[in-house]
């Protein structure tokens, strides 16, 4: 079925998103998984080429765009050709419209342009060590110290943690923090007492440098303080949607992707004189992903239109994350076993994919948080 989701400027974007990868990114990228971090010449290369800040007004920088569907484009193309370390989409889909739509003009000065140019990168420091989705739970402190808040806690599994220059930080503000007590702090890189802990050994996406963070009396100043001060529940519930719905759109693309590299192995792989796609139950295998991803797709497609056009709401964001995350895990299960002791090997496109996605039904939410929000708006 032919997707009606993009016009030509979308495919246009496509087209430099592929001469990108091609130059920036894919000669380099097996280096970057040896090295378990990224170079920042991606990041600034990326600047350079109009990747980043898409949606950030051109006065600072940006591209000027709101239109999601270049950010699904930009998912789509980077997961296609293997490539999570370079974390564009956490930059510019999950961070981005924290400080576009909640910093001050003082602050969008001070931070967007280096936002788009790659010489500032970005992270959010949500989860601790005992405290994960639920955010009731963060025990971060920011105490008001009149010109300053003095910021004391620890956080963990933070994606861009070693390379990051800007990190957005939730922190309780209140002594009782939770739903009415939690705001967002940005920590620059250098701050006293803000110290980054090891790059944490993943068993997939090697080359996303994810860290430990630790604050100990770090002095914040209080123009750091980003959106509404023990505002932070209502703002992180705001932008969740759309770090859900961007965490769905790589699921679906690696789908099919991963269904693309198998069907073609399928046809090639000889096996009891025959190719193995000769065999029944390796053509119904592939029937059934081929089919699970056709209906995932036309999903998938209907909520990027909607949250283009600000119509997506939470339940329908954490049920194409669910739905697509668990989709990509299947697919990605049964096409390493398709390809038999060669899934295996991490030389294969199939094996890495294995153990890079299985990191999507985690984070963003795990699956079963996605359920209880999708039960609770039904049942009450």
């Amino acid at each position: 079925m032919k997707r009606q989701l993009f016009d030509a400027d979308h495919e246009a974007f496509r087209e430099t998103v592929r001469t990108f990868l091609a130059k920036e990114v894919l000669p380099h990228y097996d280096r970057w998984e040896q090295d378990g971090i990224v170079s920042r010449d991606a990041w600034r290369a990326a600047g350079r080429q109009g990747l980043l800040g898409l949606a950030v007004p051109e006065e600072y920088g940006g591209g000027g765009n709101p239109d999601f569907r270049y950010a699904a484009v930009l998912a789509e193309e980077f997961t296609r050709a293997g490539t999570p370390g370079l974390a564009l989409g956490l930059h510019n889909d999950i961070i981005g419209p924290y400080l576009t739509s909640l910093a001050t003009d003082e602050q969008k000065r001070r931070w967007l342009p280096g936002f788009c140019s790659g010489e500032t990168i970005t992270a959010i420091a949500m989860t601790e060590p005992g405290a994960g989705s639920d955010l009731q739970g963060i025990r971060t402190t920011a105490e008001d110290r009149g010109d300053h808040w003095l910021l004391n806690g620890s956080k963990t599994f933070i994606s861009n943690g070693i390379l990051a220059d800007l990190v957005v930080v939730v922190a309780k503000t209140t002594p009782e923090g939770g739903a009415h007590g939690l705001s967002l702090l940005v920590v620059e890189r250098g701050a006293d007492g803000f110290e980054r802990g090891r790059n944490l050994d993943k068993i997939g996406q090697k080359s996303q440098d994810t860290a430990e963070l630790f604050f100990t009396d770090v002095r914040v100043p209080k123009e750091n303080l980003l959106g509404e001060l023990n505002g932070a529940f209502v703002h992180l519930m705001t932008n969740l949607p759309q770090e859900r719905l961007s965490i769905a759109m790589a699921a679906i693309a690696a789908a099919e992707h991963l269904l693309e590299l198998t069907t073609a192995y399928v046809k090639e792989r000889e096996a009891f004189g025959r190719p193995l796609a000769r065999l029944q139950h390796i053509r119904f295998e592939i029937a059934e992903m081929a089919t699970e991803c056709a209906v995932t797709r036309t999903f998938l497609d209907r909520c990027i239109a909607e949250h283009a056009e600000g119509a997506l709401d939470a339940v329908h964001a954490s049920m194409a994350k669910w739905w697509a995350t668990e989709l990509q895990k299947r697919v990605a299960d049964r096409c390493l076993q398709l390809h038999g002791g060669y899934g295996y090997m991490t030389e294969y496109r199939v094996a890495r994919a294995f153990t890079d996605g299985r990191i999507q039904t985690i984070y963003g939410g795990t699956t079963e948080i996605m359920k209880e929000i999708i039960g609770r708006s039904l049942l009450g």
